[in-house]
């Protein structure tokens, strides 16, 4: 394993603690396959020696420049361009963009070039600015979270921002469906005016399809956080982002007389349609897995069986809180996922003894593959007490690149970055936040390629990167 160049104190450019090897490559094109667990230095180049003609290998796009607006340093030849700012800019209402922008997806724009963010607002009633109520698109009045959809042109300039979803909770992460909608999560067990903790469907281009939001109940009650689909089978995935105890993975069934799933569909279903069941990995004996954080190895694989949630709605109990520690496999800060290589990546964001894990680790990237019944650890960065300046931690959201590899939100300590990851399975810093110590969220690619969307949750912006992306070798 090359190492890096620890002389230069320039801003961090790359960052790795012994990161990923070769084997088990997937159709990513890299092998998320390694222990993050030896820190190096921030180097000017990060130059590992086995370049072409004597020349170092360059890790990612190179050193981060520093922004001399404060705001987002990337390598050189990339720029961005601020398209929403919570308090700043407008809604096309009139109202100003709501705050704590969290799990975006991207979709093509119609009627020209472009995109359409859904963007969600992870607001749980104390933030200044919430997302208006208006006529026709609010479940409860008593909430101030939701969804706002941005257009940008094929440049990533703005041409408008409006409500397309209001009066939910915590609207944290979610997932784009293979039928071209958003499922938006709330994060949240709460009664407001009305019980919080479910997932709905968001229509990036019609409104008349938004209005009087439903929630998805045959997707059960929980704090959800996001969600894959199954585009040949349509079996869904959810994250669980909860303690005490620590949450769980699900895996939803929709009945067959409702298949092809399709938009809308999700939203007729009866409350109690099809199967709600929580994972319960097993090692090849049969042995159950009751944590996952005692995967130490990369490469580490379980077998997935599927235990039946027994009150999805979660009338009395919390839906983790309905199984003993002897049926199910729990994990701390269960976070993205996303759909690629005919299964779902998925994340653990961090996880300490004294929060219920049995062994600390700094972020854990799964791969679930449904056609062979298993979850195969892809990713661990080690535990590393302290502020995490020069060091990936606490992966959040996650997207694929359509360059190899993942692009991961951070959400640890220390300072925030976008980091990524190369078809050798070596990790880089792609972007940092220069303007606080905020996570940064909802990371995705525009259909065509040309832009990296990302945003920095506090105090709100919403970036549209650009720049010379190249297949990452």
């Amino acid at each position: 394993m090359a190492t890096l160049d620890p002389a230069s104190e320039q801003q961090p450019g790359v960052s790795r603690r012994s990161f990923l090897s070769r084997s088990a490559a997937t159709g990513l094109g890299i092998a998320l396959v390694g222990s993050v667990d030896v820190v190096f230095g921030a180097g000017a180049a990060h130059a590992a020696p086995g370049g072409k003609g004597g020349r170092p290998h360059v890790l990612g796009y190179g050193p981060l420049i520093q922004d001399p607006a404060g705001l987002l340093s990337l390598p050189a030849g990339f720029s961005y361009k601020l398209i929403a700012q919570a308090g700043v800019t407008r809604l096309e209402s009139g109202e100003l963009t709501p705050s704590d922008p969290d799990g975006t997806a991207s979709f093509p724009r119609r009627g020209g070039s472009g995109s359409v963010l859904v963007n969600n607002h992870e607001i749980d009633g104390a933030e200044p600015f919430p997302v208006p109520h208006l006529d026709g698109l609010v479940y409860d009045e008593q909430a101030n979270g939701g969804t706002t959809n941005i257009e940008v042109d094929g440049d990533g300039n703005r041409i408008r921002e409006y409500v397309s979803l209001a009066g939910t909770h915590n609207n944290c992460a979610g997932g784009q469906t293979p039928w071209g909608t958003w499922l938006t999560c709330e994060e949240t067990e709460e009664i407001l005016g009305k019980p919080h903790g479910y997932v709905f469907e968001v229509d990036p281009h019609n409104q008349d399809a938004n209005q009087n939001p439903k929630p998805i109940k045959a997707l059960g009650r929980y704090a959800h956080e996001a969600v894959a689909v199954d585009p040949d089978e349509g079996l869904v995935y959810l994250t669980e982002d909860a303690g005490n105890p620590n949450g769980l993975l699900y895996r939803y069934t929709p009945p067959q007389a409702a298949l092809p799933l399709s938009k809308g569909s999700l939203k007729e279903l009866a409350d109690d349609a099809g199967t709600l069941e929580a994972l319960a990995a097993t090692t090849e004996d049969g042995t159950l897995v009751p944590d996952l954080s005692v995967a130490t190895e990369p490469g580490t694989t379980y077998r997935t069986t599927w235990v039946n949630v027994p009150d999805r709605d979660a009338k009395t109990t919390p839906t983790r809180k309905q199984f003993s520690d002897t049926q199910i496999t729990r994990s701390r800060k269960l976070e993205g996922m996303w759909w690629a290589d005919g299964g779902t990546y998925f994340v653990a964001s961090f996880a300490r003894t004294d929060d219920g894990s049995a062994v600390a680790h700094d972020g854990q990237v799964w791969f679930l593959d449904p056609s062979r019944d298993t979850i195969e650890l892809k990713l661990r960065f080690a535990y590393t007490p302290g502020d995490q300046d020069s060091d990936p931690d606490g992966p959040d959201n996650i997207t694929v690149s359509p360059f190899g590899g993942v692009i991961l939100a951070e959400d640890g300590e220390g300072a925030s970055h976008l980091a990524g990851a190369n078809d050798r399975g070596e990790a880089f810093f792609f972007a940092r936040n220069d303007l606080n110590d905020s996570e940064f969220t909802g990371p995705n690619f525009s259909r065509n390629k040309k832009i990296l969307f990302a945003n920095i949750q506090s105090p709100g912006h919403v970036f549209a990167i650009q720049g010379p992306f190249v297949h990452q070798h």
